[in-house]
This record gives C-alpha cells, structure tokens and sequence, in this order.
C-alpha cells in the first residue's frame, strides 16, 4: 500500500489503479530484455539498529456541527519538529495514511462504554519500495462515561508482532496511569539496541508506587518467522481449507479474506503470507483496506486483501478470485472460488502436507506450531523445486547464470509434479527468487540447507535400496546355486549312494 494516500479527502481514489501498479512494475522484470541486460541489483537492506521511529496516538474527534467523527493524531513521539526536513515531509505523508488504517471503517463511530482492545497490523510501503510495519493497538481510553476508542501506532522498520504485542502492553499499563508515562518508556526503548535473533533487550522503566520495573524484550530465534502466528489461521479455516488458500497464493491469484476482527485479518494475512518461503509475495498486499479504498478489490492484478465483513456486498460481485470468509460459524467459508483450488497441488505432496500438518498439538506454543507448519510447506518447496541450482548455466566471476527452465521442469523427481512447476515458474515470486540466483549462485541460507538435507537424505535412501537389491540378488544366488548342486548330484547318482 503506498503512503501517497490522500487521507483528507474521503472520496473516491482516482489514482487507486496507478497506486496498484506502482509496486507491481517495480518488480516486473521482462524475461527476454534480462537476457541482454542483467538487471541492477537492489541497494542492500538497511540494518535494524532501533526498535521503531515513531509512536503516534490517534483519537477520534466529532465533526464540527455533524454527527460523525474523524480521526486525528492528538500526540507523536518523537514531534516531527526534531526531524530533519526531507525525513518530517516524507512521515507526514506517512502520517495521512496512519489515520485510515487505525480506523479502516470510516466515520461511524459512536461513543462506547465497552470496547475489548486489539492488536493489528498494516504495511506501508513507501515510493522506493521499501516497506515500514505499522502496529496498532485499539483501546477505549481511561474515564467515565461513554467514550470514543483511541488508536497508539507504532511505525517501525521491524517485522515482529510478537514482540510489538508486549511493547503495546507495557504502553496500555502506562496510559491507565497518564499520557506523560508513555513518553519516557518509549524514549528508554528509542535508545535500546535492537537485539539479534534468540536474543534479549532489558528496558528499565519507571512507574510510579511500583518503582522501577525490568522488561525483558525477546526476539524468536527464527527471524523469517518473528511477524507470524499460525493459530488464529488454523483456528478459522481446517488444513484442507489452507491447503487450498496456499495452492491459490503459489498461482499470484486475487484473493480476499474476511473478517470483523482487524486481529483476525491481519494475523491470517502475514500467516498466508509466510507459508510462501522462501518466496515472497510481490504484489498488492493490504491486510485491512480502510473503507475509502474499497475499489482496490476491482484491481485486475493479484492480491492479498483484508476487507471487514460488513463489507461483503461490496465484493461479491466481483469473480475469478477466491473470498475466504474467516468468520467463526460461517454458512461457508469459500464465498466464491474458480473451482479448481483442490487439483492445484500434486495430490502425493497434498497427502504429505496434511500428515504433516496434523501433527500439530492442540496446546502447543507459537513457537511449536510455527515449527511444525513452517517446515511442512517449506518440504514442498524443496520437493517441487528444491533442484534449481542445478539448472542455472554459465555462472561464473562477474558473469550472470542463465536458468534452464525446461530442463528444470522436465528433472522434476515426480512427474506428476511437472505440471504444478510448469505453472509456478510463471509467477513473479518464482521469477524474482530465480533471479537473485542468476546474480549469486552459491547462496546460503536456512532453504539452502534444508535442500542439501533432503537431497543428502535421497542419496542414503538409494544406496540402501542398492544394499537390499544387492542381498536380495545374493540370497537369490545361494538358492540357484544349491539347486544345481542337487540336480548335479542327482544326475549322477551321487546323492543316491
């Protein structure tokens, strides 16, 4: 989602179709003009060195004269004033599209006596591409009376929910006291280091009757799945409704989820999301679409979407997609669907996933079901292209590799898996992945490794099946041979003496 939105005017997007496309030609490389020219590669990734860049606080204020409200940002840590200019421009666009994702259903509020918080998440891509985590927490503020719900966003370049989950806490316990006791628990934070993988920050934070409190800030050990939590994905749907959701996502197809949890849809879509690895989805991703940008469902390009369920009469009327309905108690949960999500997958590995995917336990820990179902999807990568590197031609020094892509599909260990490749290379996750391999053929990493796991475990297996063959043949040997002795004997009258 880019963070050129007009969040001042709630009228129709009129640049909605240019905004789409924009990542997606960022991404797009033309396979014959890659041949002549080897693209340029991206600038390296920036390291993380603090937890976040900015708080904010968004309220609901009531329209002058009308009955509706508005949402406005009532306090920011730091103030955009100790910014420098081209950095305070930039976060003030930033800004006008923080208000519609706090409050993605517009103006119709009503003042609340009970509102349970919740935690959700966005994402913000700026115009270079880059990506920032935006991680809100709803909560009705502390008083008497009915009163509007209160946002406190996070913006940060950190992908970990779990992790901003416990910071919000903190933030929560502090603001039941006073407003004035965020600002030095955000500033001890601002000035933490951010720790590495399986690694603890220690925050010192002072309360008042309580004294000084230590908190302990952990962060999981597997850093690709720090942004993720399985259980509310497979609390809505059941491992067939996920096997189908991942055969659609692999294929880049328009896909909508809905719910009226903000918690429920943005969990679910970063869990969809993760169960690509290694790839990565390149197109439109909007975990919750605020309200005003609804026609973004009529965009004929892949996506990701989550849309509140009160909006379903403004998506159904669109076809060739799939709408999941995570609503718990739902009639069903595919809405609509092209019809052939349950043929996608080569029907072995789809028996594969599902054994594998019901070896979860019903009170295992996030840490535990991540495990579990991170390795089960990234087995059917391995299986179905874990042998690309041996189909990349020509690399050498400073010179690019050429992928071979028939000969890839054609070596495909099963055959019944040669249909599914031919149709996944054709994706843009695929095309950038492959790519990155041109330009850096001997790469390391957790994926890498689990393929030179399998294939080192596929050369064990052979040699075994040889062993047995081979004392099968001997056995088969012995018994021949003791034959022929009798018969020799027998012959001759030998055995008979």
């Amino acid at each position: 989602m880019s963070n050129e939105v007009d969040a001042g005017d709630y009228g129709p997007m009129k640049r909605l179709s240019t905004m789409f496309s924009t990542l997606q030609d960022k991404f797009h490389r033309d396979r014959s003009d890659r041949d002549l020219t080897l693209p340029q590669p991206t600038a390296p990734a920036l390291a993380v060195t603090s937890f976040f860049e900015y708080l904010v606080v968004v309220s609901l204020g009531k329209k002058r004269g009308q009955g509706t409200y508005e949402p406005q940002i009532t306090y920011q840590f730091p103030k955009l004033a100790n910014m420098e200019l081209s950095q305070r421009e930039e976060e003030e666009k930033s800004l006008k599209a923080i208000l519609l994702f706090c409050f993605p259903e517009g103006v119709n509020w009503a003042p609340l006596t009970e509102y349970p918080s919740e935690t959700f998440s966005f994402v913000l891509t700026e115009v270079d591409g880059s990506r920032k985590n935006g991680y809100c927490r709803r909560l009705l503020p502390h008083g008497k009376g009915a009163r509007a719900p209160e946002a406190y966003c996070i913006i940060s370049r950190v992908a970990c929910f779990g992790l901003f989950s416990k910071i919000f806490d903190e933030v929560e316990k502090r603001r039941q006291i006073s407003m004035a006791m965020i600002y030095p628990f955000m500033q001890s934070l601002r000035e933490a280091p951010f720790p590495a993988p399986g690694n603890t920050v220690k925050i010192k934070s002072f309360i008042p009757e309580s004294g000084t409190e230590i908190i302990s800030l952990t962060r999981p050990l597997d850093s690709w799945l720090e942004h993720v939590d399985f259980r509310t994905l497979f609390h809505c749907l059941t491992n067939e409704e996920v096997l189908k959701v991942f055969a659609s996502t692999v294929l880049e197809r328009r896909i909508i989820f809905m719910a009226e949890e903000l918690s429920t849809l943005s969990q679910v879509l970063h869990a969809v999301a993760a169960l690509l690895y290694p790839f990565t989805w390149q197109h439109t991703f909007i975990s919750i679409v605020p309200s005003v940008l609804i026609d973004v469902v009529m965009a004929p390009t892949p996506y990701l979407l989550g849309v509140q369920r009160s909006k379903l009469d403004d998506v159904t009327d669109q076809s060739d997609m799939l709408i999941v309905d995570l609503t718990e108690g739902a009639e069903r949960t595919f809405i609509t669907c092209i019809g052939d999500e349950s043929t996608i997958l080569p029907e072995k590995l789809q028996e594969e996933l599902l054994q594998a995917l019901c070896c979860r336990r019903d009170n295992s820990t996030s840490e535990e079901l991540n495990k579990v179902v991170s390795e089960a999807f990234l087995s059917f990568f391995v299986k179905t292209v874990g042998h690309f590197s041996s189909h990349v031609k020509g690399s050498s020094g400073r010179q690019p590799g050429v992928f071979q892509k028939k000969s890839f599909c054609k070596a495909s260990e099963h055959k019944a898996s040669q249909h599914f490749v031919k149709r996944f290379i054709q994706t843009q996750m695929f095309d950038i992945f492959i790519q990155e391999v041109e330009r850096r053929p001997t790469q390391e990493g957790f994926f890498h490794k689990k393929i030179a796991e399998y294939q080192e475990s596929k050369k064990k297996e052979k040699a075994m099946r040889g062993e047995r063959a081979c004392g099968v043949n001997v056995g088969i040997f012995r018994q021949n041979e003791q034959l022929i002795c009798h018969m020799l004997l027998k012959t001759t009258g030998i055995d008979q003496q």
